[in-house]
């Protein structure tokens, strides 16, 4: 069993999708081990994006992340990260087809609906980032 980590994204919570994107969820068969709703701070923020940190877009996505509390979400299952990732499609929304989360939902690169961990090694890290761990429940 794998476990990978997700944010419900600002845009995804204003256009009330998050209950269609969970019910995507469940149907592919995975687990919810861990769930809370929080705003991300700065520091968070930077330390979670410091691949792009010092690139000129970031304050954009700083302040499109910061904008709205947002939903955390710890998922498990069979080869999660790359069944997660296959389920949103591109993380370019424009380029996602029809029928992937993104492509449904999404409207550009940053208004994606979900971050989803790239990796099993991010996930961990994410995971870590994110929840403590007796906020990760065994199943």
């Amino acid at each position: 069993m794998q476990r990978t980590f997700v944010i419900f994204k600002p845009d995804c919570m204003e256009q009330r999708h998050v209950g269609t994107v969970l019910a995507r969820f469940e149907a592919a068969g995975f687990d919810i081990i861990g769930c809370k709703m929080t705003r991300l701070s700065a520091a968070v923020l930077r330390e979670h994006y410091a691949h792009v940190a010092s690139k000129p877009f970031y304050p954009e996505i700083e302040q499109f992340m910061s904008s709205r509390p947002v939903l955390l979400m710890a998922l498990q299952g069979d080869n999660i990260v790359q069944k997660v990732r296959d389920l949103l499609g591109p993380t370019d929304s424009r380029k996602a087809a029809k029928g992937t989360i993104r492509g449904d939902f999404g409207t550009e690169m940053m208004k994606n609906v979900v971050h989803a961990s790239d990796s099993d090694e991010n996930a961990k890290a994410e995971l870590a980032r994110f929840f403590r761990p007796e906020e990760l429940y065994k199943l």
